[in-house]
């Protein structure tokens, strides 16, 4: 049995930026261990750069994706039967889901790096969550891609 393709992937990478960041740790270990001499130098320089680099692209490897008829945001899986309408949210009304408008029940998946978001509502009344915010760099598109494949899963039914 084959596996169908994912009508939806996406990573959520650190930015550029942040590699360059994890470069200047290395600088910085280097310079702390300058008065040792050339090989702890060097080694602080790319053991330090290493270790940053670890941390950015661990950071960044949170997937969203929907597999079947399931979304799997991070480590959550949720079956697309337990969500109800997706909402596009701007730069600006995306700061205010994660800050004063935000529910402490909800599951958020944050990355501060991607100003824009998806607020799903959870229609199942047995989850306490009441709605899934995720940082997402094509919110239009997840929300596509979540109705097309509840569609195929209510049809399926």
């Amino acid at each position: 049995m084959q596996l169908s393709a994912s009508p939806y992937d996406e990573r959520l990478t650190a930015p550029r930026s942040w590699w360059f960041i994890s470069f200047l740790v290395g600088v910085s270990f280097a310079l702390i261990l300058l008065p040792f001499g050339t090989l702890p130098l060097l080694g602080g320089l790319v053991g330090g750069t290493a270790a940053a680099s670890v941390m950015a692209s661990s950071y960044g490897s949170l997937r969203i994706r929907i597999v079947g008829d399931s979304l799997i945001a991070g480590e959550a899986k949720i079956p697309l039967t337990a969500l109800g309408e997706a909402e596009v949210l701007d730069a600006e009304e995306a700061r205010a889901w994660r800050t004063y408008k935000a529910d402490t029940r909800a599951f958020l998946l944050l990355r501060s790096y991607i100003p824009r978001a998806l607020r799903v509502k959870v229609t199942d009344p047995d989850d306490p969550t009441p709605y899934l915010y995720l940082s997402t760099r094509e919110p239009e598109r997840l929300a596509e891609a979540l109705k097309a494949a509840r569609t195929a899963v209510q049809d399926k039914a």
